[in-house]
């Protein structure tokens, strides 16, 4: 094989340093590509080598547009880049490109958090709690009662479950979480806990109204603090916002008895750490493996779960108290994350039948009793269970 002349040469050294590609010399100067590449591999050895394929569509430049669109929020998804690049790209681009490209450069998708929806008001009045409450040491946390309803699903959460599985692995029954009409049945419960542990906790069937939100401070609430030992003038009781907790009616139920409730501000969940506990007590009703036949059988095990709860959960929740307020301050009143638990809870309000009566659940073991109500309340004692924590039954008839 004759060599190249070395004018031919020198011409394609020139074409490279124009960047034009390997076809493109070979056009011009009539030599075949392997031969190019053969004088680049031996002669121009630190010459950048092509990695091949189709060139990008989207330019660096581009590709930082659709970044800051995205960490500015006027797009929250690749399609929402991709309809914001139509007026900026100079060729076609699908959505999987842009896609591909945003992955490429550190951004994944995630599924957004719900949070409560913060108006200025609201993290205003935020602020104004941490500021008040900076100073509170633990022995000002440790008297308060904190309180709160919470929604329980016989057939798993209203979460989101993940679960591992390997590349190309078909569905399988380990991969679906089953489902039926209407969500299997749910029971709602109204709990609270203190320094000293989990207090009553009471099953709700129906609508909760004040009346019967009063009957559960006449009877939940005052035999917790039995329980405990302690008196109305030991404790700060805590409740949120719900209108039937805000009632006239609560309320002179509450100056009635001596009661000092704390002042708590609207869209506060992520402070209270009874959503927490209620987290506690999900992932423990979650470890059963098979789920309950009937809501009789869920509130069973709801009982068994709340009983095992202990003093040294509740505690390390209330220590957390100040960690809380301070980093609702560095927040400024705004979102802040307390703990990941928080994300696995359910604050469903759903309180199904029309008819309203409630079980209440002690923290130990003890007598069975019902209580039976219209306007006047007549008291039936009842054989002991065995094993089983405190038990009413509350009918409020309309």
């Amino acid at each position: 094989m004759q060599p190249l002349p070395q004018q031919t040469v020198n011409d394609i050294f020139s074409l490279l340093d124009q960047d034009l590609s390997l076809s493109q010399i070979s056009t011009q100067t009539g030599v075949h590509t392997s031969t190019i590449s053969k004088i680049c591999s031996k002669l121009l050895f630190n010459l950048p080598k092509s990695k091949g394929g189709c060139p990008s569509k989207l330019s660096s430049t581009t590709i930082n547009y659709a970044q800051r669109l995205i960490c500015s929020g006027e797009a929250d998804t690749a399609v929402d880049v991709h309809k914001q690049l139509k007026d900026v790209c100079t060729k076609p681009v699908s959505t999987q490109t842009v896609r591909r490209h945003l992955k490429k450069h550190g951004m994944k998708a995630v599924v957004k958090r719900k949070r409560p929806l913060l108006l200025k008001r609201h993290i205003r009045v935020r602020l104004d709690f941490a500021l008040a409450h900076q100073d509170w040491t633990l022995e000002d946390w440790k008297r308060v009662i904190w309180s709160d309803e919470t929604k329980i699903n016989r057939l798993g959460s209203d979460g989101r479950k993940w679960v591992w599985k390997k590349t190309g692995e078909g569905l399988s029954s380990r991969l679906v979480e089953g489902t039926m009409k209407y969500g299997g049945g749910s029971l709602m419960l109204w709990g609270c806990f203190g320094w000293e542990g989990p207090g009553y906790a009471m099953k709700i069937e129906g609508k909760m109204d004040a009346n019967l939100y009063v009957s559960i401070l006449e009877d939940a609430l005052q035999d917790s603090l039995e329980y405990w030992g302690q008196t109305p003038n030991d404790i700060v009781f805590q409740q949120d916002n719900d209108p039937k907790h805000t009632s006239k009616k609560a309320k002179t139920w509450f100056k009635d008895h001596g009661f000092e409730v704390m002042e708590w501000p609207a869209q506060f969940p992520d402070l209270n750490p009874i959503e927490h506990l209620w987290g506690i007590l999900k992932r423990k009703l979650a470890s059963h493996k098979e789920p309950p036949a009937s809501i009789d059988e869920l509130w069973k095990r709801v009982e068994a779960e709340w009983e095992k709860i202990s003093a040294k959960e509740c505690r390390d929740l209330i220590e957390s108290m100040p960690r809380r307020v301070a980093a609702v301050l560095k927040a400024k009143g705004g979102v802040r994350r307390v703990l990941d638990c928080l994300n696995c809870m359910d604050l469903g309000h759903d309180l199904g039948q029309q008819q309203n009566y409630c079980h209440a659940l002690a923290p130990k073991s003890g007598e069975f009793l019902r209580f039976q109500s219209s306007k006047s309340r007549d008291l039936h004692a009842v054989g002991k269970p065995r094993r089983t924590p405190f038990y009413w039954w509350l009918n409020h008839g309309h």
